[in-house]
């Protein structure tokens, strides 16, 4: 054994160490990657989607592109959001689902992804305060119907702990949601297997966060989750689905509605204008250090 000291660096994942608080950033992997692909003279560009563009599979217009560097370019981008990028998790969620057959248009949006972190390389995430006690909190939502090609819906969540986040998911669903609390409630259940997972992994730790308190911008998807009485409306969602309605009755999560406005992981489920995007990456606990 040896002792290294305070860790800095790992996995290209850069740490800083103030006191009572972390910071985590990818400065250098962007950096390697945005010269890998020969965009670090690229212009920067304030969010990573376009608000007014919907990619599709074909758009019969567009010519196809080399897949092996398309998956490459995307890949690299993965990590980023995954490690300490939510900020981009819904762009390149977006982009990954052409992996298959890219075209010109699938490639134009991976390189604005680039272009957006090439003005954004010194964002950290975030600033994560010593606590003895687990103050976790989530927000759920949900974008209903907003894939272009098959109309499935996009899951978005996020779970906050000590001033950051500490897990974010933004995913297409796996069913077709007939109605906005359908999608909502889809989004809320996957929280709800996050927040398990989340909860028993501070218990490790020695730290109780239970009950967590998720936040919801739907009062129809909070009302199917806390009313246990199936109906016309809820018979046909897929039983897994209402595992959420078994975590609010046992006491370990409570829903609360949050407005619109504030919730923190509409920035998880599409594209955003510039105002909105750049608040709520604030809010997520991405800020330049």
């Amino acid at each position: 054994m040896k002792d290294m000291s305070e860790l800095s660096y790992i996995l290209d994942i850069s740490v800083i160490q103030d006191k009572n608080c972390l910071f985590l950033h990818q400065k250098h992997y962007i950096e390697a990657i945005l010269q890998r692909y020969g965009m670090d003279k690229a212009n920067p560009i304030a969010t990573p989607a376009d608000t007014n563009m919907k990619l599709k599979k074909n758009d019969g217009v567009s010519k196809p592109v080399d897949p092996c560097t398309y998956q490459s370019m995307v890949g690299s981008l993965l990590y980023a959001a995954m490690a300490t990028r939510p900020d981009i998790a819904q762009a390149v969620s977006v982009v990954s689902k052409f992996n298959a057959s890219p075209n010109a248009a699938h490639l134009t949006a991976v390189k604005r992804i680039l272009c957006y972190l090439k003005g954004t390389l010194n964002l950290t995430l975030a600033q994560y305060e010593r606590s003895d006690s687990g103050t976790l909190v989530g927000f759920s939502d949900a974008d209903w119907g907003g894939d272009q090609d098959d109309r499935r819906s996009t899951t978005g969540n996020v779970f906050l702990l000590g001033g950051g986040a500490v897990s974010w998911l933004s995913k297409k669903q796996a069913t077709v949601a007939l109605s906005t609390a359908e999608a909502e409630y889809v989004a809320l259940s996957q929280a709800a297997q996050e927040c398990t997972w989340l909860t028993r992994l501070l218990s490790v730790l020695g730290m109780d966060a239970t009950p967590v308190v998720i936040l919801e911008d739907n009062q129809g998807a909070i009302a199917i989750g806390k009313n246990p009485v199936d109906h016309s409306r809820t018979k046909h969602i897929d039983i897994r689905y209402h595992y959420i309605r078994e975590c609010v009755q046992k006491g370990q999560i409570q829903l609360q509605y949050c407005p619109t406005d504030d919730m923190k992981a509409d920035i998880l489920t599409k594209p955003l204008a510039k105002q909105k995007f750049e608040y709520l990456r604030r809010e997520i606990g991405l800020c330049n250090v």
